[in-house]
């Protein structure tokens, strides 16, 4: 475990090179620096449910990795949806705070960049999730132990990421 903690470690410094890349489009807009700690922390909670019920689907024997697996897009609309949910009110309320705090932003815009971040940030995380678990078996490691340390970590990289692209392409 100690390389992967290394290797997840050194890549964890990646998202403050971009969030520091990206510093005038965030200080440009202040409130979406309300969706960023927000953003990193429910991509990897979403990909840390996903991995745990993976891993316990694993270790009851009913997981299969093939598409056509019920179960497992069951699970997936449910992060999906959970995800559609949770960023959506993150929307409103950045909105909120920032008419409270900082210069107001147009409540469309901040919506849609919650959103469709939210979304694309828990759809990587479900392929990401399925890749660790299946990685993990592969290699006859417990997916308890590697699953959610990956997924967190890539989910924090990929959460500034993608927040940070949708914002430029929105903004």
């Amino acid at each position: 475990m100690f390389p992967l903690l290394v290797a997840l470690s050194v890549l964890e410094m990646g998202s403050g090179y971009v969030l520091e890349t990206l510093e005038s489009t965030y200080l440009d807009n202040p409130t979406l620096l309300v969706l960023v700690p927000v953003m990193i922390g429910m991509g990897g909670n979403l990909g840390a449910i996903f991995s745990a019920r993976l891993s316990t689907r694993l270790h009851l024997g009913t997981l299969s990795f093939d598409p056509r697996d019920e179960a497992l897009w069951a699970n997936v609309a449910a992060i999906m949806l959970l995800a559609a949910t949770v960023f959506s009110a993150l929307g409103v309320a950045a909105w909120v705070v920032g008419r409270t705090i900082a210069r107001p932003m147009a409540f469309v815009d901040l919506f849609v960049i919650s959103v469709v971040s939210g979304l694309l940030l828990a759809a990587l995380a479900v392929v990401i999730s399925v890749a660790a678990t299946y990685v993990s078996y592969r290699r006859g490691l417990d997916p308890d132990d590697t699953t959610i340390p990956v997924v967190t970590n890539v989910c924090d990289i990929l959460g500034v990421l993608v927040l940070s692209g949708v914002a430029t392409l929105v903004l």
